[in-house]
């Protein structure tokens, strides 16, 4: 297989592609309100992870797809991140994977197929480590490479995790680091040893599973996972459709490693800047913190943690779980008095 960096045959990369949350709004804002459909659980309203469909009482499928251009330059590796990130959906909203099937783009007569074969090998072996059945895909010919997956899944209509029931006084506990869209520019840049790629792509191609089926024995109130609209962008969805005001504690956010310093030097994708500009109005910082410092919170990230919302008395023993497991989960922050739809950085 001819050798590729993946990341130079695109302008952006993983979730830091996506059209920017206040883009987004204007576009969907300007649509027709659909029919009421008392089976659809969970559709458009809350901006949720995936839309969620109740076939019986007892059975309810969970619907999602994401797909993004290369985030690292192994194609192995960028199959295992696509894969991991939308199967991070099903599994933010409490659900169980079962099916899934290949988005496709790549420029077929431009560059080795061999290189499509691994990132299809690399999606293959991460839908399999989640026990889901890859049941086809769609391809087209195209001259930025694309992929990504259509993800259904299975759950109990009563057992359904939205990112709109965190109540007051819940611990919010995140499973994974951030900063992983100022890493995988760096990747883009050049700026990083191998043992820095490694490390960021094992996160990122790391399943939440496990930290799924953990919480499954808790009484969470609130679940999201942490993707392309940043830490910030993320706890203010969750804080507006849930009511409530959160403050976090920035001491407390896992971050990757040299993250503050390739920031200082500018390496920060524009996907960061927009999530930024989009929740100003709504995050107030304490003024001993700097513009980096608010940065690396709205940095846009791939296939990133789950943000879980908990009741106080049972967050430790959630905490102590998840960590028990190989999860390098922290508690960053809570559920607060303050204004609706408001974040408190500390």
């Amino acid at each position: 297989m001819k050798q590729v960096k993946l990341t130079t045959l695109t302008t952006k990369g993983g979730c830091g592609c996506k059209i920017g949350p206040t883009e987004l709004h204007e576009v969907l804002h300007a649509l027709p309100t659909q029919k009421k459909n008392p089976n659809l659980l969970v559709g458009l309203d809350t901006g949720d992870d995936a839309g969620v469909y109740k076939l019986t009482n007892d059975l309810a499928i969970v619907q999602t797809l994401d797909f993004f251009t290369p985030i690292v330059d192994d194609p192995y590796d960028f199959g295992q991140i696509a894969a991991a990130n939308a199967l991070s959906d099903v599994y933010a909203m409490g659900g169980t994977p079962i099916t899934a099937l290949n988005i496709v783009a790549f420029p077929i007569f431009n560059l080795d197929k061999a290189i499509l074969t691994e990132i299809l090998r690399g999606a293959s072996d991460k839908v399999q480590e989640a026990n889901c059945s890859l049941v086809g895909g769609h391809s087209i010919d195209d001259q930025e490479p694309k992929f990504g997956l259509s993800v259904t899944g299975t759950i109990h209509p009563d057992r359904i995790l939205t990112n709109a029931g965190a109540e007051k006084g819940d611990k919010l506990i995140l499973t994974k680091p951030i900063g992983v869209g100022i890493s995988t520019t760096a990747i883009k840049n050049g700026l990083l040893s191998e043992e820095e790629i490694n490390r960021v792509t094992k996160v990122m191609a790391f399943l939440n599973k496990k930290a799924a089926e953990v919480m499954k024995d808790f009484d969470v109130h609130a679940c999201t996972d942490i993707t392309g609209f940043g830490l910030l962008g993320h706890l203010t969805e969750m804080a507006t459709e849930s009511h409530q005001a959160i403050t976090i504690n920035i001491d407390a956010v896992p971050i990757l490693p040299r993250v503050r310093e390739l920031a200082e030097q500018g390496v920060i994708p524009g996907g960061s800047r927009n999530n930024l500009k989009h929740v100003q109005e709504s995050v107030h910082f304490d003024e001993h913190l700097d513009d980096i410092s608010r940065i690396i919170l709205a940095d846009a990230v791939t296939s990133g943690g789950l943000l879980l919302s908990i009741g106080k008395k049972d967050s430790s023993a959630l905490l102590e779980s998840l960590n028990a497991e190989g999860i390098d989960a922290k508690m960053i922050g809570e559920v607060t008095v303050g204004d609706t739809g408001h974040i408190y950085v500390k």
